[in-house]
């Protein structure tokens, strides 16, 4: 059975946007880059919301850049998307369809036939993945930055146990974890 994963990059109080919903200070350099590279290739299938695919749907025609981002492209590009929207009619992505309904045994049963693992984006389709009990890991990277405010990384009630740990020279922290 593929593993469920949700992955962010948040500030170090746990914030995946600030209180104005943007998060420039999460780009991350050439070294966190292709390290998460190399955690995204085990990715069959992304599992995004409206807004998050509207923000990652830049992958789809991004070109010219330099190596890490032209491989992350290119990762994104080959794995499923599937979109849980009410509102969203079209999408501009490949290997993307739009549900219009987040339905925990249909996740279930993906993770059953995926012979790759699966990744939820965003804190709020993955907070309803927590409450379903769907998410099998976090992996998280903290950038050195306090934002004070805004769209949390997690939702409350989580129980985690740490996995891996990995320090970056920009100071970013990597911390992967096992939903316990």
């Amino acid at each position: 059975m593929a593993k469920l994963i949700y992955s962010a990059i948040a500030s170090l109080d746990g914030y995946v946007e600030d209180e104005h919903g943007k998060f420039d200070w999460a780009a991350p350099d050439e070294e966190v880059h292709r390290f998460v590279n190399d955690m995204e290739r085990p990715i069959g299938t992304y599992l995004y919301g409206r807004r998050m695919y509207e923000t990652m749907v830049y992958w789809e025609t991004v070109s010219g850049q330099e190596p890490a981002i032209r491989d992350y492209a290119e990762i994104w590009q080959a794995a499923e998307k599937v979109v849980f929207s009410t509102t969203l009619e079209t999408v501009s992505s490949a290997r993307t369809r739009i549900e219009h309904a987040f339905d925990p045994d249909a996740i279930e049963r993906l993770k059953a036939a995926a012979e790759r693992d699966v990744s939820v984006g965003g804190p709020a389709l993955a907070a309803r993945a927590f409450e379903g009990g769907l998410v099998d890991e976090c992996h998280l990277f903290f950038h050195p930055v306090t934002v004070g405010g805004g769209k949390p990384a997690l939702p409350g009630g989580v129980r985690l146990e740490l996995q891996h740990e990995r320090r970056f020279a920009a100071g970013v922290v990597y911390l992967s974890y096992r939903v316990v």
